[in-house]
Formats: structure tokens, C-alpha cells, sequence
């Protein structure tokens, strides 16, 4: 009896073993259990830095925020009332007049690449159709479309192109799922009440399902709906096979077959394309392990063992281009790079273009420092993996949906650590420039408490020498005369 069970025992391991082995093989199905099985590819996890932006229609009245398009048929809003005062009733002049106005007529695709590239961006793409409705690729699906109005070019391929070209993985965001009840007008004279322009503005929808109070729409999106969002984003994988595909939340009013159909459509493209492919999810719109987990204007407090991504602005009022900007610092940008690498994940930052192409220059000066700071400290970036411990110091994170604006700036007593995938080395990165000689101690690196053996140490980016020593209380380091930045410091470790 026992033999026979061990027998019975070892035939179920032996399929097991079978089925595991084929399993790089078989094609991804319409089942949580199987688009679960989908690793996180390599290159995403060693990338750490991409580029994206807010730009279309919207980025016309550039006023407020990018949910102009909304708000504008809210009666009574700031936005409703601006409106009106600037451009007329919505009888006269509703969300779709801007279109003609959306030119693009300075755009260089090739520019924008380049400074993604010069950015230190390892991945960069656009938002290919935000809540408003209009696809900014070619589509034969629909024609509101940025090939047929507007700039009268197909956006999103122009830029794919320049940014393969650069080596850089090429990324599709996408809002569609927020058009139903995005324009949620009583406004019976109102553009985006008459059926002449649906393909737009999308079905109507009851005014209350899309308030301040609400967070799902009711009722729900029906088939066809649906059928139209899976059928455009997967337009979008079929014409410009991007590397990720990334999701804004609010995916779940749609019925979980969709999400799960366009997922094991999407991963079997990538083993078609023998390509490495991702997607992305807020909240719990995704089962664990389905796609890469994002948080938006948000961190994790603490290190995770799973690959995540932050999406943020680089202006801390809006995601598209406006009258009046808040630009964070670099100081700011490159402290929350760091701080999100320490903890297993990566930063995707958004900009915000003019609607005539041209990125603002405080935008491309940042860019641009960015890329500097990269150049000389990349290598405690990109390509690392998390320590044991993600840092150390007073700074803490606070966490939740939209909470960057709570998190102080990181100072000099804030140190974060990232290790080569070999081992060898060590980064330790100071949030700031404590100063010339002076000394800080690395609490974490304590003889008494820590088997890493250093054999030394030198600062990233100076030939300057070194001076530390290791002992029960932790690493002490002695600061040099310059460091090649002051926004963050980092030194490597050379461990035996």
C-alpha cells in the first residue's frame, strides 16, 4: 500500500515537473490562474527610470488640469464658468472645438526621443487616448482620431519610432475606461449631449454616475462599451508592439472577462513577438501577479519583494501643460528616484508638452539634470537590486492613493542603499550633501550587526580618496572637500 502511494506520489511530480517545463510554451488563457503565471520581465526591473506625458486636446485651454474636458459640463464649476467666459455656451463651443485648435505644428519627434534619452529614461511613450476620447494614434476604429484631426499625424507612431530607434523600451498609456460618464452634462443643448458626436464623447451616461461622491458608474458600461475599449488598446498592441502597457485605475467597472481577455491577448503578442512584455494596474484591479502593481503620486513606505512603479508629474498641480506650474526640484526628482529604487521599483514621470509640441524649458532643464546626475551615478541605479534594508534616517513616506504631497524633502541624514545583481557592490546614496569633511555613520553597516566585509570604498563620479573605518557603532565615512553633486552623494562599496 505505502509503495504503491509513493508510486502514485511520484508520477503526480513527474507531471507537475512536465507541465512546468512546457509552461514557457503555452500560450496565456482568459483565467486569472494563467495571466498570473506571467514573470515581470528582466528589463523592466533593471530599467528603474521612464518618461511619459499628458498631451492632447486638453492641453489647449491649459488651464487648472487635465480634467478640463470634464469639469468643463460641470454647471457651476470653476472650470464651467472659466469656460464659458473665455470660449462661449457649450451650445457654441463644447470640448471638441479644441481639437482644430490641438496643432502640434512644432512637434519633433526626434527631440523629444533624444531628451528622454539624455534624460537617463530607459523606457518612454505617451498617453495614447486619456479620458477625453480622442485616440492620438492612426486607428481605423474611429475618427476622432489624431490622424484624421488635430495635428493630422499619427502621434504615437512617430514617436515610437524615435524611441526605439534609441534603444529605449517603448511604453502605451491608457484612460479609456474613464470616458463612460466623463462628460456627465443635463445640458440638453450641449455638444456632448447630441448623438452626432458619441464617437467622442461616448454613450450618455446619468449625470450622477460620474460626481464627486461616486466612484463607480451606474449603471455600469454594457457590452458595447467594453467591446470598444479591448478592441482599441488592442489596436494599439497589434500597430506599435509596445514593451509595456500601462493602465490608469478605474479599470474595474469593466467586467473581468475583458481585463483578463485583453491580458492573455497581450502576453500571447509578446511570445509571439518573442518579446518581454508588461502591464500595469492600481488598487486591486488585477489579481497579485498579473501585472506590475502602480501607484499613483504615491510610494511604499517600506522596501517590497516585488517589482512596482510610481507614476508622478513633474508638476505638482497637473498632469498637462498649464498657465501656471508648480516643477518640482530636481533636487526633489532625483531623492524620489532614489528613495523608489531602494524599495524594489521604478519611476515613470510625466511631462507636460504645449498642445504646439514644444516641451517647456524649465521641463527640459530638469530633464536634463536628471540625465546629468545619471550619467555619473547610473550605476547605483539602473540595473540594482534592493539590500536588506532599504535606508535609513528621519524621512519617512507616508503612503496612499495621491499622498506625494504629504512627504518632506529627503535631507543629508537620509541615506538609501541599492546592490549589483552580482553582489560585489554595495551603493550607499546620501539624500543631500552633508557637507565638506564632515563625517556620517551608517547605523546598518555596524560590525555587530552586519557580515558585510568592505574591502573600500570610493565616491561615484571623485578621484578623491576616502577615508572610513567600520566598527561596532556602524560605517563611518568621512565626507571630501567636493562631491560631483550635492542633490544626492553615492558611494560604492567594494565588498570581498
Amino acid at each position: 500500500m505505502i509503495r504503491q502511494f509513493l508510486i502514485q506520489i511520484s508520477l503526480f511530480v513527474l507531471i507537475l515537473l512536465i507541465c512546468n517545463a512546457n509552461a514557457e510554451n503555452t500560450p496565456y488563457k482568459s483565467t486569472w490562474q494563467s495571466v498570473m503565471q506571467h514573470p515581470t520581465p528582466e528589463w523592466f526591473r533593471d530599467a528603474k527610470f521612464g518618461i511619459y506625458c499628458h498631451w492632447g486636446p486638453y492641453s489647449v485651454p491649459a488651464y487648472e488640469t487635465e480634467w478640463y474636458s470634464h469639469w468643463m459640463y460641470v454647471e457651476g464649476h470653476k472650470i464651467n464658468q472659466y469656460h464659458i467666459k473665455k470660449y462661449g455656451p457649450l451650445s457654441e463651443f463644447g470640448y471638441k472645438d479644441f481639437i482644430p485648435m490641438f496643432k502640434a505644428e512644432n512637434w519633433r519627434p526626434d527631440q523629444w526621443a533624444e531628451l528622454f534619452d539624455q534624460a537617463g529614461a530607459r523606457f518612454a511613450g505617451m498617453v495614447v487616448e486619456h479620458a477625453d476620447g480622442f485616440a492620438m494614434w492612426d486607428s481605423q476604429l474611429t475618427e476622432w482620431d489624431a490622424a484624421d484631426m488635430g495635428p493630422k499625424r499619427d502621434l504615437v507612431g512617430d514617436l515610437e519610432k524615435e524611441i526605439k530607434k534609441r534603444g529605449l523600451k517603448f511604453i502605451a498609456t491608457y484612460h479609456r475606461q474613464w470616458l463612460y460618464a466623463w462628460y456627465p452634462t443635463l445640458d440638453e443643448t450641449a455638444d456632448a449631449s447630441n448623438p452626432e458626436y458619441a464617437g467622442l464623447y461616448g454613450p450618455r451616461v446619468p449625470f450622477s454616475a460620474f460626481g464627486p461622491s461616486r466612484i463607480f458608474p451606474d449603471p455600469m458600461p454594457d457590452r458595447e462599451f467594453s467591446e470598444q475599449w479591448i478592441e482599441r488598446i488592442s489596436e494599439v498592441v497589434d500597430k506599435y508592439k509596445p514593451d509595456l502597457v500601462w493602465f490608469d485605475n478605474k479599470l474595474d467597472i469593466l467586467h473581468e472577462k475583458y481585463r483578463l481577455d485583453f491580458l492573455s491577448y497581450y502576453y500571447n503578442k509578446g511570445l509571439e513577438w518573442n518579446k518581454d512584455v508588461a502591464a500595469t494596474y492600481k488598487f486591486e484591479e488585477f489579481y497579485p501577479g498579473a501585472g506590475i502593481l502602480d501607484l499613483e503620486r504615491s510610494r511604499m513606505s517600506e522596501g517590497r519583494e516585488f517589482p512596482w512603479l510610481t507614476d508622478d508629474s513633474i508638476d505638482w498641480k497637473s498632469w498637462c501643460y498649464i498657465q501656471n506650474p508648480e516643477y518640482k526640484s530636481v533636487n526633489r526628482l532625483i531623492d524620489t528616484l532614489v528613495d523608489i529604487v531602494s524599495k524594489n521599483g521604478c519611476l515613470l514621470l510625466n511631462i507636460p508638452p504645449k498642445p504646439n509640441g514644444e516641451i517647456p524649458q524649465p521641463v527640459q532643464d530638469r530633464l536634463q539634470q536628471i540625465g546629468q546626475w545619471l550619467d555619473v551615478n547610473g550605476e547605483a541605479i539602473y540595473d540594482t537590486r534592493p539590500w536588506k534594508v532599504f535606508g535609513e534616517g528621519s524621512a519617512q513616506v507616508v503612503e496612499g492613493h495621491l499622498s506625494e504631497r504629504k512627504n518632506a524633502d529627503a535631507t543629508a541624514d537620509d541615506i538609501r542603499f541599492t546592490r549589483s545583481k552580482d553582489g560585489k557592490n554595495l551603493y550607499v546614496i546620501l539624500l543631500g550633501w552633508p557637507g565638506a569633511e564632515k563625517s556620517i555613520t551608517v547605523q546598518s553597516l555596524a560590525k555587530s550587526e552586519s557580515s558585510t566585509i568592505i574591502a573600500s570604498i570610493n565616491m561615484i563620479g571623485s578621484e578623491a580618496a576616502i577615508h572610513w573605518k567600520q566598527n561596532n557603532d556602524g560605517l563611518q565615512i568621512q565626507m571630501p572637500q567636493q562631491p560631483p553633486f550635492e542633490d544626492a552623494v553615492c558611494f560604492r562599496l567594494n565588498l570581498k
